[in-house]
């Protein structure tokens, strides 16, 4: 039997070998999917897309602290109970140190794999598709946060992407 994400990817896989427009985004993945009965949600399903989408919303929730830095207000530490892994939300208001020291590393740890997992890809990419030159990636963003720090500008995401080379 196939797992979840299993099935979304073959969702994906079927999509493109129906000749519908790539690269997508998954909104039009998805307007596919369910259009052609591939999908339908479970209460599972909704369940786990209302805790999403409020886990964004908390995600995106900023305050503004006595120093005057915008800092996030909601914050998530993972923990086990009762044998399954389970996010618990507080407010940086209130949480205690404990909660915040957790969440603060588990957050560095996703950084970390996230930069593995592209370095990764970056390799993968120059060393087998990359018929130019190869695509530097510099993972020491010391110099990235003290710029950001220094003229208190959130970064233009899609900017920075387009400064890949």
């Amino acid at each position: 039997m196939l797992t979840r994400n299993k099935e979304l990817q073959h969702i994906a896989d079927k999509y493109r070998e129906a000749g519908q427009p790539w690269p997508a985004a998954t909104r039009d993945i998805a307007a596919w999917a369910i259009r052609e009965d591939l999908w339908t949600p479970s209460r599972t399903d909704l369940l786990n897309q209302c805790a999403d989408q409020l886990a964004r919303a908390m995600r995106e929730e900023y305050i503004t602290d006595a120093q005057g830095r915008s800092v996030r207000a909601k914050h998530v530490a993972k923990s086990w109970r009762n044998g399954e892994l389970i996010g618990l939300w507080d407010d940086i208001r209130t949480a205690d140190r404990q909660h915040m020291a957790i969440a603060f590393q588990q957050r560095r740890q996703q950084i970390v794999g996230d930069c593995r997992q592209l370095k990764t890809d970056v390799d993968s990419y120059n060393e087998n598709r990359n018929d130019g030159v190869p695509i530097n990636l510099v993972l020491d963003f010391t110099q990235d946060v003290e710029e950001l720090e220094a003229t208190k500008k959130p970064p233009d995401v899609a900017e920075e992407l387009l400064n890949v080379a």
